[in-house]
């Protein structure tokens, strides 16, 4: 039997390709979607070219029958758009508002004997279907294990001879099959503990490598850890040209990749210069919203980065400032919006809380970079302002799924705070 599959707006509207997600089943939209897709579909940002994608699919699909009736998806399945049945109220439900006529929709199929799952974005939504004896579900055909999230790192017991090895040839062959390209090893004696030896996986060597000698200070910025260590190691390696950093607030994931770039940009010479984003607001909100002159709108947005680079400007104690590197085209601010379509060559970016993109916005953002572009991703999953995405949801964590493995990537969970004892503490407790 058939399962029927009412998709909610939200679905299509973070994914039009959820369309065909659902293989030898039923999907039904209920024309109130068709109403509110079509209330979107003006908009410049995400959520507008999602709405227009998903359109443009309805209409394509007019030509293998009438939606009314179903017509064929190419994965097996039927899509029908639905019309207002007999049911027209529940109780404690009122039909005034588009999302319970969505659910009204499911509940008269269910009624029909119908095997319904209603799928939406919205949590309050998934409750009232709960409430109603529907099974609601959340779209996961993007969604990650969070528990299982790649760490970018292992450990791996060694007898003492090995790390001798390792520390005086400077290589070490790696038996183990399940280590990832450019995975950190942290290589641990097996009678001692105490005696380690960090590394990077190298697949096309099959041997764990050292990190590069100049991790040890990027414009005064130095790890305090080894978590720190790894991912300056990858930031400074330029055959790594996307880096995804993720970890909660004081990790120093975004200070790392700053001092980092401004090293390769202002004194290496490595890039024409460092380009710096962040999502504070929805990818595709145009700035003009905001008053006052484009650098004005700009600081708004990009307050924490502006402290972050007074803060490694102080601490390398020279006459360089913020302006000055604007002024002479060595770091640019933009709004992320803008990156849209452009091919950025030479650059290295660095998109800060990109835990608040969906996975098609990373994909477009990342499909900007040019030749010899680095592209840095930062955020974390636990911290996210769209309403629509989780922890498990979010593109960078869908990033890291799909990237690990890759000799182009690289990837670190930073686990612990180096901010402060009191920002230690309240990530921990609070």
């Amino acid at each position: 039997m058939r399962k029927i599959f009412v998709l909610d707006t939200n679905v299509l509207l973070h994914n039009a390709a959820a369309l065909e997600a659902f293989t030898d089943n039923e999907v039904v939209l209920p024309i109130d979607v068709i109403e509110e897709l079509d209330l979107f579909k003006k908009d410049s940002d995400e959520k507008g070219r999602n709405a227009r994608a998903a359109i443009r699919m309805l209409d394509e699909l007019r030509e293998r029958g009438k939606l009314g009736e179903g017509v064929p998806l190419k994965n097996g399945g039927v899509l029908r758009i639905l019309m207002h049945n007999a049911i027209t109220g529940l109780i404690g439900l009122s039909s005034e508002t588009r999302d319970n006529k969505i659910l009204m929709t499911a509940y008269a199929l269910q009624k029909k004997g119908g095997q319904v799952i209603f799928v939406s974005k919205d949590i309050n939504a998934r409750v009232k279907a709960d409430a109603l004896g529907i099974k609601a579900v959340d779209f996961e055909k993007q969604k990650v294990d969070m528990d299982r999230l790649y760490s970018g790192w292992t450990e791996l017991p060694a007898d003492k001879k090995d790390i001798d090895s390792f520390y005086n040839k400077k290589t070490l062959t790696i038996k183990d099959k399940t280590t990832l390209d450019n995975q950190y090893v942290l290589l641990k004696d097996k009678t001692n503990e105490k005696y380690t030896a960090l590394a990077r996986f190298s697949a096309k060597q099959k041997a764990a490598l050292p990190l590069k000698n100049d991790i040890s200070d990027a414009w005064g910025i130095k790890p305090r850890n080894k978590e720190q260590s790894m991912a300056l190691d990858l930031l400074m390696d330029d055959s790594i040209t996307l880096v995804t950093l993720i970890g909660q607030a004081g990790t120093g994931k975004t200070l790392l990749a700053l001092a980092a770039g401004l090293k390769k940009t202002v004194d290496d010479h490595g890039y024409k210069r460092m380009l710096v984003s962040r999502p504070v607001i929805p990818m595709g909100r145009d700035i003009g919203y905001l008053p006052g002159t484009k650098e004005e709108k700009l600081i708004n947005w990009m307050q924490p980065i502006y402290d972050n680079l007074e803060y490694i400007l102080t601490i390398r104690k020279k006459k360089d400032n913020i302006k000055d590197l604007i002024d002479s085209d060595l770091l640019q601010l933009e709004a992320l919006t803008y990156m849209r379509g452009r091919s950025i060559p030479s650059q290295f970016i660095i998109i800060d809380e990109a835990q608040n993109l969906t996975p098609h916005e990373i994909k477009t953002v990342v499909s900007r970079a040019g030749n010899h572009t680095k592209m840095v991703l930062t955020g974390d999953p636990y911290q996210i302002d769209n309403p629509y995405l989780d922890s498990s949801s979010n593109g960078l964590t869908y990033a890291v799924e799909k990237m690990k493995g890759q000799s182009m990537f690289g990837h670190i969970l930073l686990t612990k705070s180096e901010r402060s004892n009191l920002a230690s503490l309240a990530a921990e407790l609070l």
